[in-house]
């Protein structure tokens, strides 16, 4: 993933009114994976969740390498390259874990493949701006999903998650690319401002799309699993997520 602009609630442990003010992680979030996995639901809930990481990185290897072709130079080319491996690297750890919890990697991922396709496929970008706006903006709302999940996850597997979520160097490099085209060609920027608010809505969509497909990440959001979500948490989480990408788009130079 490559947003380091994460949300300010986003950390290790579940989001309190401060940083300063966070409590002690309780229930699932407290456990370790050994103890938390007695549960099948919850066993069940994190194949899942791990699955659709690992084939969101898998997919953001393949994009970004394909984008590297649309660099303008070598410089780019070769920046696009170096983030297509971190991106691979972090595929390569999701799908050890799943093999070292006794889940067959593939199977995990196979649910995902058709969700995320489709979202790649209705998000093609038709230029070298529009891949990095897609990388930057696309990449960091799954990022914020992913994260808000994973505060409520057992220790083990919350450390992974964070980890794999790391930013690869795109945002800032985004961001720079963007921002400077934007200056050169001030036009640029309502066309790649549609194309974020596009983005932002087929990304929420397909994450939406996700949750309600996989019995087990549903019970997870709705706290049947893990701890502290309700229906109205699910509505404030995409409110955060929304803000968030308000931010990022006033970091481009873009209005949301």
């Amino acid at each position: 993933m490559t947003s380091s602009d994460k949300p300010d609630h986003a950390t290790e442990t579940p989001a309190g009114p401060s940083a300063g003010n966070t409590p002690a992680p309780t229930g699932v979030a407290a456990q370790d994976w050994a103890t938390a996995a007695a549960d099948p639901q919850y066993r069940a809930a994190v194949v899942d969740l791990l699955g659709a990481l690992a084939y969101g990185e898998l997919a953001a290897f393949e994009r970004l390498a394909e984008d590297a072709k649309l660099a303008p130079t070598l410089e780019d080319k070769a920046e696009l390259a170096k983030m297509a491996s971190a991106e691979f690297h972090h595929f390569e750890r999701l799908r050890n874990r799943l093999a070292e919890i006794g889940e067959e990697p593939t199977r995990a991922m196979e649910p995902f493949v058709a969700a995320l396709d489709g979202f790649h496929r209705q998000t093609a970008p038709s230029d070298w701006l529009e891949g990095l706006v897609k990388a930057y903006v696309g990449d960091s709302i799954a990022s914020d999903f992913y994260r808000e999940v994973a505060v409520r996850l057992d220790a083990d597997t919350r450390a992974l998650v964070l980890a794999v979520l790391d930013d690869t160097g795109h945002a800032g490099f985004a961001v720079d690319r963007v921002r400077a085209a934007i200056d050169a060609e001030p036009r640029v920027g309502g066309r790649l401002a549609l194309w974020a608010r596009r983005l932002m809505g087929e990304a929420l969509s397909q994450s939406q799309r996700v949750v309600a497909d996989r019995d087990a990440l549903s019970t997870m959001l709705v706290g049947g699993v893990a701890d502290g979500f309700d229906l109205a948490e699910v509505g404030r989480m995409f409110s955060r997520i929304t803000e968030a990408h308000t931010k990022r788009m006033a970091a481009l130079g873009l209005a949301a």
